[in-house]
């Protein structure tokens, strides 16, 4: 019998409710212009750097957080927008005022490009594209309670959002001084695959994840702990796509689990599905069916770690 104390037994067959997401690496053909952007768009300052052979890996973040990988890749050529890889990362506020205050300050820089604000219903988000194609969401959350759950999924939409009139109703002088110390986290990322249904047998049966939204043609929503989303996956321009050529682009998606315990139930399931892996003690990495690479760790993985994934 456990006592009170003892820690939840983790459920093999589902990934830890308290999952959370981790610094995405995008590896890019600038680094100085991609970290200057990300810096005066979204506030992310450079923690560590590394060289390694013809690559430069610097992590940007907020305080000691990181948030974002840049591996300056030379030679790359620009990813194709319809094959596998990225459709955008996802920064959450905890707030409205400030996700105004970051979404003033990123329509301020000319090196990206707004590209549209939606309701989702579950969140009000906002959308950029940054200098070399990668898409950005900034967004914050509703209230749980005011999710519409509906036959064991929860309802989003896209509904337009007027930009103006969420910034003059959200922006203050006082958020507009503090935003570069109230930069969010990465609350989900959002994937483009080949085939929705092979990729609800990685991401679902093998990683873990559970649905929260199918009905959307053409994607599928997945989370753990009951969150609307923590990866989304769609073919809205990849449908058919194959395994991921090299080039610039997204380069891992990272995601954290509490303890030990989760990631011997990860590899449990990888080994299951026959899916190939590699851990390490403190993380198991793998890529999926397009080969995109995601790494599951515990927490506690600093920007020098980071470096050396």
């Amino acid at each position: 019998m456990n006592s009170p104390t003892d820690p939840p037994a983790v459920d093999d067959r589902i990934i830890s409710p308290a999952l959370a997401m981790d610094a995405v690496t995008l590896r890019v053909g600038d680094l100085d212009t991609m970290a200057a952007y990300y810096g005066s768009a979204f506030a992310l300052e450079p923690l560590q750097e590394r060289g390694s052979g013809r690559e430069v890996h610097r992590v940007l973040g907020l305080g000691a957080t990181p948030l974002l990988r840049l591996v300056h890749t030379p030679g790359l050529p620009t990813g194709d927008h319809r094959q596998a890889g990225l459709f955008h990362t996802a920064f959450l506020f905890d707030d409205a005022a400030a996700l105004a205050a970051t979404v003033y300050r990123a329509a301020q820089d000319a090196r990206g490009t707004f590209t549209g604000s939606s309701d989702h219903l579950v969140s009000e988000a906002f959308y950029f594209t940054d200098p070399e194609g990668n898409g950005v969401e900034l967004y914050t959350d509703r209230p749980r309670e005011q999710w519409v759950r509906d036959r064991g999924q929860i309802k989003m939409d896209t509904v337009w959002l007027d930009p103006n009139a969420y910034l003059r109703s959200h922006l203050t002088e006082a958020e507009l001084g503090a935003a570069p110390s109230r930069s969010g986290r990465v609350g989900h990322v959002h994937l483009q695959v080949g085939d929705v249904a092979t990729a609800r047998s990685f991401y679902v049966d093998a990683l873990g994840l559970e649905t929260t939204l199918t009905d959307i043609p053409g994607a599928l929503f997945a989370s753990a702990g009951g969150y609307h989303h923590h990866i989304a996956m769609n073919t809205w321009n990849s449908a058919g796509a194959g395994p991921r050529a090299a080039s610039l682009g997204l380069g891992d998606v990272a995601i954290t689990v509490p303890g030990r315990e989760d990631l011997d139930a990860l590899v449990a399931r990888l080994r299951a599905a026959s899916v190939p892996f590699a851990d390490d003690g403190r993380s198991v990495t793998v890529a999926d069916p397009w080969d995109t690479q995601v790494t599951v760790a515990v927490p506690g993985a600093s920007a020098e770690d980071l470096l050396t994934r």
